[in-house]
């Protein structure tokens, strides 16, 4: 008889983060099922997986605000755990477009989270963001932190962390990590994903890797005038691949302890944006032009984490580094310079 592994929801999962996750969650003995509706991912990316693992997760192009849709994947699937990606990611979209924003995430989750309930999941894993500090005072910055976002994507994210938080109060049954991630990068060692946005990349390793390939012009690095070691800002970059590790670590602890959890994911150092485009060329044996133009609306100066809690409770530090980011961000791009597909 084939052994069968505990299923886990992953909305989002044909995603940047979500595709590197479901790999981790298959290397550590669960099955994922996604559930994507492919608005910023791509199908290929299911294929990709199990070229990787030698396992093809189930898919599922379907919305999270679709609660018939997600109702019928789950009476396919007997999910343990949901780890929840979907949603818009882009700061600077949020600014020009804060409706499309609150109503794909803080909506959307609202949605999704009623589902669940109707149908006796109740452990679960959030995608957060550090921009729910806002401009913190005090570098590393830890968990106990003051939540004051600065654009409305970070208050999108501080907002389904207080349902979260309320639902759990009302609902002791359930178990909730908050992941509060830094500045995921890179790729998987193998190449075959790796981030793909759709348009002008709104990261900035995509855009490095995307300038260093020729496929675009010049990267455009939004001021240099903060008060920083080099004037541009200063970011705790960690490795795609340690956070879908993270991400394992915490659903192993939901899995066993009632509650919410919130922890940061980082590396706990901060490298400017001159320096990871120096790291980049180092990598990859390409320049990388740039211009420097003002500053981009919601951004901060300087923002790295204090990881301590993430390793006292979950056993969990990033392994990676920033040499090893850039180079599998570069073996990604050059293996698929136009990404999954030519779009």
């Amino acid at each position: 008889m084939t052994e069968k592994f505990p299923e886990i929801l992953v909305t989002g999962g044909a995603g940047y983060i979500g595709s590197h996750t479901c790999v981790a969650l298959i290397q550590a003995g669960f099955m994922p099922v996604i559930v994507d509706n492919l608005s910023n991912s791509h199908p290929l990316a299911i294929s990709r997986i199990e070229a990787i693992t030698g396992t093809r997760p189930a898919f599922y192009k379907c919305d999270i605000a679709d609660d018939a849709g997600l109702r019928t994947v789950l009476e396919c699937h007997p999910c343990v755990a949901t780890i929840h990606f979907a949603g818009l990611k882009a700061v600077g979209r949020s600014v020009s477009e804060p409706l499309e924003t609150y109503r794909d995430n803080v909506c959307g989750s609202l949605s999704l989270l009623q589902t669940l309930r109707s149908r006796g999941i109740n452990r679960l894993i959030f995608s957060s963001s550090a921009t729910v500090y806002g401009g913190a005072e005090h570098m590393p910055i830890p968990e106990t932190a003051s939540i004051q976002p600065t654009n409305p994507y970070g208050h999108s994210k501080a907002m389904i962390e207080q349902i979260l938080q309320d639902l759990v109060t009302a609902a002791p049954d359930m178990a909730i990590g908050v992941l509060r991630y830094f500045n995921p990068v890179g790729a998987h060692i193998s190449g075959e994903i790796g981030e793909d946005p759709q348009g002008i990349p709104d990261n900035l390793f995509p855009y490095v890797s995307q300038v260093a390939v020729g496929r675009r012009e010049k990267l455009l690095v939004f001021g240099d005038d903060y008060d920083t070691k080099d004037g541009t800002g200063v970011r705790d970059y960690i490795h795609v691949m340690d956070l879908a590790d993270g991400h394992v670590a915490a659903l192993q602890r939901c899995l066993d302890t009632d509650g919410l959890f919130a922890v940061n994911l980082g590396t706990g150092q901060g490298s400017s944006v001159l320096e990871i485009i120096q790291a980049f060329e180092t990598v990859s044996g390409k320049p990388v032009a740039y211009e420097v133009v003002g500053r981009r609306p919601g951004d901060v100066a300087t923002s790295f984490a204090d990881p301590s809690k993430a390793s006292d409770m979950l056993n969990f530090k990033a392994q990676r580094d920033l040499t090893q980011m850039c180079r599998d961000a570069w073996n990604w791009q050059q293996r698929n310079p136009t990404g999954y597909a030519n779009r």
